[in-house]
């Protein structure tokens, strides 16, 4: 936790002070700027010390899609989208695009540093040893994928869904149990979120991409054949 940095993203300077002076609580430190191009200004500035970046969707000069899509070019950082929005297929998009978490306004600020914490603890080394999966080789030390010998980039929640059915190969795992195992919380839009993942790290998978079979009426399973 100590030196561990967070850039918050917010147009309303109490939003931000909130979350601010929440994470300090916790010894956080943080980042702050007021709008998307002020936001790609910071992280650029700081990428490698921010760990987790909190960012609104609703922005001036550039929206936090706008602002993700730029990230997502050079950076797998974990991001969690603050919206107002709720609408589910706003946050189909926003999972298309690499988004790890949602938080919709107006939100607990101990829930928002519960998931950070979460998201953090996912993402801190762990030292298991390194496995091969039919040429999927998993580090989770590193926290990296690689195909063949050649490092695939996956998102965070790309990285976690892929690890988790890797973890249970040869089983059938339904749609809720990846939900309740992957999110770590209780997700409550529609489970085809899982589908568009499954489908953009079987892209990423090339020809291997086909370990991941459909369970029609259940779910996925990894197996190698």
């Amino acid at each position: 936790m100590l030196d561990t940095t967070i850039l918050i993203v917010d147009d309303e300077s109490r939003m931000r002070k909130l979350i601010k002076d929440f994470l300090a609580q916790k010894g956080y430190k943080t980042l702050e700027a007021e709008d998307g191009e002020k936001a790609i200004e910071v992280f650029e500035q700081n990428e490698g010390k921010i760990a987790v970046i909190l960012l609104d969707v609703m922005m001036p000069k550039l929206d936090g899609w706008s602002v993700l899509r730029k990230i997502r070019q050079t950076s797998n950082i974990p991001v969690i989208m603050l919206t107002a929005r709720g609408e589910e297929q706003d946050e189909l998009f926003g999972f298309e695009l690499g988004v790890d978490e949602y938080i919709s306004k107006p939100f607990s600020p101990k829930i928002l540093v519960a998931r950070v914490e979460a998201i953090l603890k996912r993402t801190q080394k762990n030292p298991n040893q390194v496995k091969d999966y039919g040429g999927i080789v998993l580090d989770q030390d590193a926290r990296t994928v690689k195909v063949d010998g050649k490092e695939t980039e996956l998102s965070l929640r790309e990285y976690e869904l892929l690890k988790y059915l890797l973890e249970n190969e040869n089983i059938a795992l339904s749609r809720d149990k990846i939900l309740n195992n992957v999110w770590n919380y209780d997700y409550y839009g529609d489970s085809r979120t899982i589908d568009s993942h499954i489908k953009k790290i079987r892209h990423k998978l090339g020809k291997k991409g086909k370990y991941i079979q459909t369970m029609r009426g259940v779910g996925y399973k990894f197996e190698v054949k």
